[in-house]
């Protein structure tokens, strides 16, 4: 089965994956953005060709759960992935929010139907199906996770590939912004391509990666990822951002002025793992 979720389209199962494979997969694709390129006047009229899509995965854990965890994905998920072809994936751990401990998987292509395609790839390997059987066939009474959460993003047309940190210690925010309406989400989203990219560039806010839900629980919303050093890097680039000139003209920007266009935003923090390319 494809653990990806479809919001509050009511696929499952066998249907989802049909779903996803054919014309109907495609149009919900190409819908976010393809919308959001079309209300951003500042992005260019050309695609970019290497403009990539990001499947995060999470795993939902109990602590008992968590070195059992690490070792699937160090020892079978991760070489199994690299046999698919997949380069740079990221793991990381959750270290400050919501449904703590967690473990994320960050995957990336420029072919979205290959990441949705991931689990149909991966059972057809068979060297993984032997060395994960423990993980995946884990009685109930005492399971090998929680539960597992699939959310596919697109790049941003103004950031469309991902940045690999250099290695060392870094601590990693990965926020998502969720609007009340598309049309605030579209407006933010041409936020982002108006200046907002700049502005954190300035203020030493190393971006991962940017990019908009295709498919997910609480659409519609984006979600990006930061690089800091430290937490205390953290809390003084962010400081500096909210005192920075340019970012007070651009939230006064009668675009992006008149209402909230976010409602809601999810902040984590998250920390790699040894293994993690990311």
């Amino acid at each position: 089965m494809l653990y990806t979720r479809l919001g509050e389209s009511g696929v499952n199962g066998m249907e989802r994956r049909e779903f996803l494979g054919g014309a109907a997969g495609a149009a919900a694709l190409s819908l976010w953005s393809g919308a959001a390129q079309a209300q951003s006047t500042t992005q260019t009229t050309a695609e970019p060709a290497n403009r990539e899509y990001y499947l995060l995965r999470k795993y939902q854990i109990t602590r008992a759960q968590a070195a059992g965890c690490d070792r699937f994905l160090e020892t079978t998920m991760l070489p199994a992935l690299a046999r698919l072809g997949y380069r740079d994936v990221g793991v990381f751990g959750l270290e400050y929010g919501p449904e703590t401990p967690a473990s994320y998987v960050l995957l990336r292509h420029t072919d979205a139907t290959k990441l949705l395609r991931l689990e149909e790839d991966l059972l057809a390997d068979s060297e993984f199906v032997r060395a994960a059987a423990p993980f995946r066939t884990a009685p109930a009474a005492s399971p090998s996770f929680q539960r597992v959460h699939d959310t596919l993003l697109h790049a941003f047309q103004g950031h469309p590939v991902l940045t690999v940190p250099p290695s060392g210690k870094r601590l990693l925010q990965l926020r998502t912004y969720e609007s009340p309406s598309a049309a605030d989400h579209l407006r933010k989203v041409q936020m982002f391509h108006s200046g907002e990219f700049e502005i954190f560039a300035a203020c030493g806010m190393r971006a991962v990666f940017y990019s908009q839900v295709l498919i997910g629980e609480r659409m519609p919303a984006l979600t990006y990822m930061l690089r800091f050093d430290s937490l205390a890097d953290l809390e003084a680039r962010w400081n500096q951002f909210r005192g920075n000139p340019d970012w007070k003209k651009l939230q006064a920007d009668p675009r992006f002025s008149g209402e909230d266009l976010v409602s809601n935003i999810t902040n984590l923090l998250l920390s790699p793992k040894p293994f993690s390319a990311i």
